[in-house]
């Protein structure tokens, strides 16, 4: 890799994301039906709306199919980019919230000196996008959303607490690797990587998939240290 990818500690890290879009290619609009209640990720996405300006620009990492998060915060007025693997969760997006501007990308590469330069936002928003990394490239995605944010910057961040890595799990007919961290490492991770943790709640989550286990999901409200 260049020298910009082994400051930003990627090194020469493979990057496998074998199957994972394809899974989410192959559940499209099902997804919403799947995992219908999202109070956790509204009520994060309301504290970023609340917190800043109209007009301020706001990434959602992970966008999905743009709903909740991206449609939450372009009706609130932000000027909204959405980041997804999946081909077929930004075609979506784009349906569902026509006002904001998708991107078929992997956070890799939004990497300081990566192949996508997005410039610099106020929020970002990354519910359950990290999870579906190796341990190895969670603390270098943080790195990355600490590098996307303006000092201050908003942070909103969801996981599923677990102490797994790139661990395989059958999801909603499909298969897709997940990892995760029991909840004091994922504050220790999070801190390490140059953020403040300014709230924190958890919500037993059952998906209405009789595939996928229930689960307790940590919500972190983070705001940006200055470098």
């Amino acid at each position: 890799m260049s020298s910009s990818a082994d400051e930003s500690g990627y090194g020469n890290i493979q990057l496998d994301r074998t199957g994972q879009a394809a899974a989410f290619d192959a559940l499209g609009d099902r997804y919403d039906e799947a995992f219908p209640h999202k109070e956790g990720q509204v009520a994060a996405a309301e504290w970023i709306a609340r917190s800043l300006p109209t007009g301020s620009r706001a990434l959602d990492l992970g966008c999905g199919t743009g709903i909740p998060t991206a449609l939450q915060l372009a009706e609130a007025g932000f000027d909204v980019v959405g980041v997804d693997l999946s081909d077929g969760m930004v075609a979506l997006a784009r349906k569902n919230v026509p006002g904001g501007r998708f991107h078929q990308a992997d956070i890799a590469d939004l990497r300081p000196g990566g192949p996508l330069d997005l410039g610099r936002f106020e929020a970002v928003a990354a519910f359950f996008a990290l999870l579906m990394l190796p341990r190895a490239e969670i603390p270098l995605a943080l790195r990355t959303v600490h590098h996307l944010l303006v000092p201050g910057g908003l942070f909103a961040l969801s996981m599923v607490e677990a102490d797994v890595d790139d661990f395989a799990i059958p999801f909603v007919g499909e298969s897709i690797r997940v990892s995760g961290y029991l909840r004091e490492e994922l504050r220790e991770v999070v801190e390490a990587a140059g953020f403040e943790i300014v709230d924190e709640s958890s919500f037993t989550y059952a998906p209405a998939s009789a595939d996928v286990p229930p689960e307790v999901q940590i919500f972190l409200r983070c705001r940006r240290r200055p470098a």
